[in-house]
């Protein structure tokens, strides 16, 4: 019987971090040191699938996963995990979190599913390690954009009052009258505006976000 792909993959990676015979490059790095390249392989699937671009989406599905199985490796020489409990521990997960295809339960309504999958997650987190703040939930290394919508996200999720911190009326307001496309030349003429400026619209938006997420951590 041949070797699976994910079998042949684990002992190629295995052999490239070998102390003795494997790659210098690839012997050199940690988790702190591939963290960009991890950043790079998931923008570059993620353009094959804006442009619906099947031949090229193996390939970077390849890359990611190369990210993946390089952290899993250097977390089992260290002792810690390996890739197989990895694929372990989000397997359990699923099955955890979908008791209605699992287990008992017919849930078929897309609201219900998020309310139930919500409840589940917060069930998990309370039998875990206490974690402090009410943004605690937002991954640090999300785009600046990215990370603006998921602050605001968290801020109606918990129902917090923000003050002077958001001009509520205003973004209802346009949510409900401004066209998606006209949303979409706004957030391009500020881009081009920064550029105009040589400022950084990314460092702007990430600094104002976190702005309001410390003054709300702070209340």
């Amino acid at each position: 019987m041949s070797e699976s792909g994910i079998a042949a993959l684990l002992k190629t990676v295995a052999a490239l971090r070998d102390p003795e015979n494997g790659c210098p490059w690839d012997i050199e790095q940690d988790h702190q040191s591939i963290t960009d390249c991890l950043i790079d392989e998931c923008s570059e699937l993620l353009q094959t699938i804006d442009r619906g671009d099947m031949d090229h989406m193996e390939e970077e599905l390849g890359d990611v996963l190369l990210q993946v199985v390089m952290h899993a490796q250097m977390a089992k020489e260290a002792g810690h995990f390996d890739f197989d409990s990895v694929c372990r521990e989000i397997n359990a997960k699923l099955v955890r979190r979908h008791p209605h295809v699992f287990g008992e339960g017919n849930i078929k309504d897309s609201a219900a599913l998020l309310e139930q999958w919500e409840a589940i997650k917060a069930a998990e987190k309370k039998r875990g390690p206490a974690e402090s703040g009410r943004f605690k939930d937002l991954p640090p290394r999300l785009p600046a954009l990215m990370f603006a919508q998921d602050v605001y996200k968290q801020i109606v999720k918990q129902k917090m009052e923000t003050g002077d911190l958001l001009n509520r009326e205003v973004i209802e307001r346009e949510a409900a009258e401004v066209e998606a496309e006209t949303l979409g030349t706004r957030l391009f003429e500020i881009a081009a505006a920064c550029q105009e400026r040589k400022l950084d619209p990314e460092a702007l938006l990430r600094r104002h976000a976190q702005g309001i997420v410390d003054a709300l951590e702070k209340k």
